[in-house]
């Protein structure tokens, strides 16, 4: 976990660490993104309806600071910035795919 996490010893259970790291309106939805292909920041943009370039970014630099995103900055003009899972945000994978299923059940059944 990065250093301006929160100390994981004062969670009662791991689900509460879980959501400290991923939870939130957007995150889980970036990582949803990414573990299909790297994409740009313009290109995650789109994909996440309502998000501002500001929430982005910050959502962003907490899940690279948590060690579950990669960013590759290309030395090219306009600079081209690309964002991919890293070997620990691809273990979150199964976890997502779950959710996912979750919540189109959850949506067919119950909304």
């Amino acid at each position: 976990m990065g250093e301006n996490a929160s100390d994981p010893s004062q969670y009662i259970c791991g689900v509460a660490v879980s959501l400290e790291i991923i939870g939130g309106k957007w995150k889980g939805v970036i990582l949803w993104h990414l573990c299909h292909k790297t994409l740009r920041f313009s290109q995650l943009r789109r994909r996440l309806q309502g998000v501002t370039q500001k929430m982005l970014t910050q959502q962003l630099r907490e899940l690279e600071r948590d060690g579950l995103v990669n960013r590759k900055v290309y030395a090219e003009v306009p600079p081209r910035v690309e964002y991919s899972l890293t070997e620990l945000g691809r273990t979150l994978e199964p976890t997502l795919r779950q959710l996912c299923d979750w919540g189109r059940a959850y949506n067919d059944d119950y909304r």
